[in-house]
């Protein structure tokens, strides 16, 4: 099977889902969820995670240093 034939048999399924996502949007579903409430949880959870990382840091270094030393004496 060429190249043009796989891209034309994945194009032949991902057309109906394509279409039927292109009608969901546009019909204004009330199920499509809150956008801004979305963006505010994600950016949230990366400010969690970079805070939780920045005083973990230290610790996690000084954890890896040892198990590559220890690995190494082996």
């Amino acid at each position: 099977m060429t190249h043009l034939h796989r891209l034309a048999a994945l194009l032949g399924v991902l057309a109906p889902a394509l279409s039927a996502l292109r009608d969901r949007l546009s019909a204004g579903d009330p199920d499509r969820g809150d956008v801004p409430g979305w963006v505010m949880l994600t950016l949230m959870s990366a400010v969690l995670v970079a805070g939780l990382l920045l005083v973990a840091q230290p610790a996690l270094e000084g954890l890896f240093q040892d198990a590559m030393a220890r690995v190494s004496q082996n």
